[in-house]
């Protein structure tokens, strides 16, 4: 697990899918909360995910498991994944 470093491309479609589920879900009010409470420590909740990983792998996938806990391990992942939720929710809000 994170071998490697995220490319861009792969950050840019992690947070664009995120972000697409959590508007789609309309959760874009607790998810803004708990991504700016939780902002300071990302990197901890990154690397606890490499200790939970036996345990979230067979629901979620190893792919799901090392990609997300790799986009979480940089806090200014986080501030973007908060900004492209705040951007598709006032998109929606237009639309209705």
């Amino acid at each position: 697990m994170w071998s490697t470093e995220l490319t861009d491309e792969e950050t840019e479609a992690l947070v664009q899918k995120a972000a697409t589920e959590i508007v789609r879900r309309k959760m874009q009010t607790p998810a803004i909360l708990f991504l700016e409470m939780n902002k300071p420590l990302a990197n901890v909740g990154a690397n606890s995910a490499l200790v939970l990983a036996p345990f979230a792998v067979p629901f979620f996938g190893f792919d799901f498991v090392n990609d997300y806990s790799r986009l979480f391990s940089k806090r200014e992942n986080v501030e973007l994944l908060l900004q492209r939720i705040e951007q598709l929710s006032a998109k929606q809000s237009a639309k209705d």
